[in-house]
This record gives structure tokens, C-alpha cells and sequence, in this order.
């Protein structure tokens, strides 16, 4: 990939899309030799089972619907908008509650991982 190239993406757009096409997990990439950048998208209750991550920090922005983080045991309610940080090292799962949610996640480029679909959280 190019990556001098300069990307304007509507994610709202893709998420939207994605949606309406029951389309699950990441649904839209993006990476540079320093980023890895995912627009991942589940309907309610699915999402990414809890784990740790110990090799590196995570960023995500919601871009539709309503999600569940749980983050070192504890719940937080995702919207739209918010924008979510998850340190390396923590424990964190992500459970979707309605069929539209879609978020972007970005972190430091690193070797072969995707999430795979689970059932979230309990």
C-alpha cells in the first residue's frame, strides 16, 4: 500500500452499509507502515469475547449504535461519538446491543492479528 496517500473516508457511510448488508467483524482496513486501522461492526449481542491485549495500546471511536466495553471488570456504556482508550495490558471484551454498531479502532501496526467474532460479554 501507498501509504503517502491521503484517505478521506465516510465511515458513517460504511457502517451504515455494512449493517444493511449483515456484514460482521472488520469491515473496512486501513494500513500504514506505523497504523493499523479497522472499522469493525456486530449486531447485538456479539462482539469481542474478554481478553488481554499485552502488545499494544488500542483507540477506538464509536460510529453507530450502542456498545458495552468491559474494561479491567468494569462496564461502560458506548455511543456514538465516544471515543474509547484501552491500555495494553488491560483486560477488555466489547459486546454490541444493537444490530448497527460499528466502531473505528486504531493502534500501532503490528504483526497479523484481526478480532474474531465472539459473544462479548456476559
Amino acid at each position: 500500500m501507498d501509504t503517502q496517500v491521503v484517505r478521506i473516508v465516510d465511515l458513517t457511510e460504511l457502517a451504515a452499509t455494512a449493517a444493511s448488508a449483515h456484514d460482521a467483524g472488520a469491515v473496512w482496513s486501513l494500513a500504514s507502515a506505523d497504523l493499523n486501522l479497522n472499522l469493525v461492526r456486530f449486531a447485538a449481542g456479539d462482539g469481542v469475547a474478554p481478553h488481554v491485549n499485552a502488545e499494544v495500546d488500542v483507540v477506538g471511536v464509536v460510529i453507530a449504535g450502542e456498545g458495552l466495553l468491559e474494561l479491567d471488570g468494569r462496564e461502560e456504556r458506548l455511543l456514538p461519538g465516544t471515543l474509547f482508550f484501552i491500555p495494553k495490558g488491560a483486560r477488555r471484551g466489547l459486546r454490541a446491543v444493537t444490530d448497527d454498531f460499528a466502531y473505528l479502532s486504531g493502534h500501532r501496526r503490528r504483526a497479523g492479528l484481526m478480532p474474531t467474532r465472539g459473544h462479548g460479554i456476559a
